[in-house]
């Protein structure tokens, strides 16, 4: 019910769009009783085949059902004694007609302001669920599967669509058409109506059990889904591994495990599904039968005066109206919820801890004057000890490199400096001030940040450079690209700056893409550059291109840079050697070689290469 009540939430927004739904639904319901009610004019015609006669003295007006049946009965017998069987027939066609066309009428602008609240709310979900993603710590990615946060902000919020943003209409109509069908039922015969409402809690409990029990295999579907996907998108993003290790067989195989358990329990999913249907079908039935009986039982004995047979007819055709409602609100019922169990899903990630954020009393920020402080910090990936014990310092103007064996806490050390993780113990300040302190926005504004893998947009060569600064100019932007050794290549480009770069920068070299993410970097004008193996994957030829780029980009700028490569850090002001997550060795180029210890290891390894 939380889940639901969440999804209504949304909808607030959307309270003139309800308001004109909620009405139009209300004037379809007074026409289709109109048109209901005029069963009994209907049949009163073809009984009296034009021999009518209405009662001698005509009977007060009153507010009981039977009273107010035998005042329309003499109405209807006087009509059609003065103006004939085949004129009251001709007035009542062309009532019926009006009454449809105002119904139909009435039926669309309820569906025309239904439609901006349908795809509105998925557009208020979807919205909330790209803002959270981009607002979670980068811890959260390692510890979820990529495929099963695709199946959340896309088969989720399409099931949360199908289920119960398409129930929303059956919600705002049917409780009105049944509401109204109930009280037309109960004025002209309580008796009748009592069955109904006797039999309509055993409905409700049956289907309530069976909804709880979807709702349940629904959630199980959802995650199972999650796996299948994320098993696709391992196949996709690994093609050349597994073809190049002839190994297509056994990834079809762990797909196929997957996607047959995703089978076989949405077959089971779907059968009780299925089953909301024929019950309520077959609970209508039995209810009408015993309506029947009941009812006609008291017309043929008379017990209630003016309740005639045209008119129990015409309670029969009311009562057969509400099955209508009343199926399709039980099928809303089971689909909300299939539909609660997406939105659990959803709810994982829109309620997940947002562990980096910005402080609520903030301290002034000043940008970085002097110096950038690690003070015994300590990081954990569960039970992994990853970083023990940092102390560094790097002041304003400094090149910092970070060189050791793989796994050694180098990344992870430099992720922290732009609060993509926080220490579990210590802390790191800016100038005497923890960075936690800081506002989050401008902290990051300080950092220009180029990895080892280049992270490129599905958009043009312009755009993917202007990420940082949209407001550049073209003579901007392609200065930074000539900073970065990218503008010959550019302008080369089929449509210069205008190119569409394909997904993930697919159209362009590995090579070309780093120069992309440095002239981006180049735009952005840091105060501070971390430069994470920013030429590892490269060829000879791309690296020296790259690497001339960032030393340019380096200059008059403070660095921390990672590299395997120790060619390129030899010039650095400080060299630090981590090992184990901890700082092991740190000094100049020749003061580490004379050392003798794990850099001079490093690099006579390399040397020897």
């Amino acid at each position: 019910m939380k889940s639901f009540l969440q999804i209504v939430s949304l909808l607030r927004k959307y309270k003139a769009e309800i308001f004109g739904n909620v009405f139009f639904n209300a004037l379809t319901t007074i026409f289709s009783l109109f048109s209901l009610a005029a069963v009994a004019p209907f049949l009163k015609i073809l009984f009296s085949a034009g021999e009518s006669k209405p009662e001698a003295e005509a009977p007060e007006f009153g507010l009981s059902s039977s009273e107010f049946l035998r005042y329309v009965n003499h109405q209807f017998s006087s009509f059609i004694a003065e103006n004939g069987a085949s004129t009251a027939l001709l007035y009542f066609c062309g009532f019926i007609v009006v009454v449809f066309v105002l119904k139909n009428i009435t039926g669309y602008m309820a569906l025309f302001f239904i439609s901006p609240i349908r795809i509105g709310v998925m557009r208020d979900l979807r919205e909330a669920m790209h803002a959270k993603i981009l607002r979670l710590h980068a811890g959260y990615y390692s510890e979820e599967r990529k495929g099963d946060i695709l199946s959340r902000a896309s088969s989720d919020v399409s099931e949360v669509e199908n289920s119960i943003i398409a129930s929303l209409e059956m919600v705002f109509r049917d409780p009105i058409l049944i509401i109204a069908y109930l009280g037309a039922m109960i004025f002209m015969s309580w008796k009748l109506t009592l069955f109904v409402l006797v039999l309509l809690p055993v409905s409700g409990i049956l289907i309530s059990l069976i909804g709880k029990n979807l709702k349940n295999a629904s959630n199980r579907g959802q995650s199972k889904l999650g796996e299948v996907l994320s098993g696709f998108e391992e196949s996709l993003s690994g093609i050349r591994v597994i073809q190049a290790f002839n190994a297509e067989s056994e990834a079809h195989k762990r797909f196929s495990l997957r996607n047959n358990e995703f089978y076989r329990l949405m077959v089971r999913l779907y059968r009780k599904q299925y089953l909301g249907s024929p019950l309520t079908e077959v609970l209508s039935a039995i209810t009408l039968a015993i309506l029947i009986y009941f009812g006609g039982m008291l017309v043929l004995s008379e017990q209630e005066r003016g309740f005639t047979g045209e008119f129990f007819i015409t309670f029969i055709v009311i009562f057969s109206q509400i099955i209508t409602p009343a199926k399709s609100f039980s099928q809303a019922y089971f689909r909300i919820q299939k539909g609660i169990a997406s939105v659990e899903r959803i709810n994982g990630v829109l309620h997940a801890e947002e562990q980096i954020t910005s402080p609520a009393d903030p301290k002034a920020f000043q940008g970085f004057k002097e110096v950038l402080r690690f003070e015994d910090v300590h990081f954990s990936f569960g039970d992994r000890k990853v970083l023990k014990g940092i102390d560094l310092e790097i002041r304003k103007g400094q090149k910092i490199a970070l060189v050791g064996p793989s796994g050694g806490g180098k990344t992870t050390l430099a992720n922290m400096v732009p609060r993509f993780f926080d220490p579990d113990q210590g802390q790191i300040t800016l100038d005497g001030v923890s960075i936690r302190e800081l506002p989050l926005r401008e902290l990051r504004s300080l950092f220009g940040i180029v990895s080892q893998e280049s992270i490129l947009f599905n958009d043009t060569v312009a755009n993917n450079i202007r990420l940082s600064r949209p407001d550049a100019s073209d003579a901007e932007v392609e200065e930074a690209a000539r900073i970065a050794n990218a503008y010959d290549f550019v302008e080369a480009l089929e449509k210069g700056f205008h190119t569409n770069v394909g997904d993930g920068g697919s159209k362009l070299s590995g090579g070309q893409r780093q120069r992309i993410s440095i002239a981006r970097a180049v735009l952005k004008n840091p105060a501070f550059l971390v430069l994470d193996e920013a030429t590892s994957a490269l060829d000879t030829e791309s690296e020296r291109l790259v690497q001339d780029a960032i030393n340019r980009l380096m200059e008059n700028r403070t660095s921390l840079v990672i590299a395997h490569r120790l060619s390129t850090i030899q010039h650095a002001d400080r060299i630090v050697v981590i090992d184990g997550g901890c700082i092991t060795e740190w000094g100049s180029h020749e003061e580490l070689l004379q050392a003798g210890g794990t850099y001079k290891r490093l690099y006579d390894l390399q040397s020897f290469q």
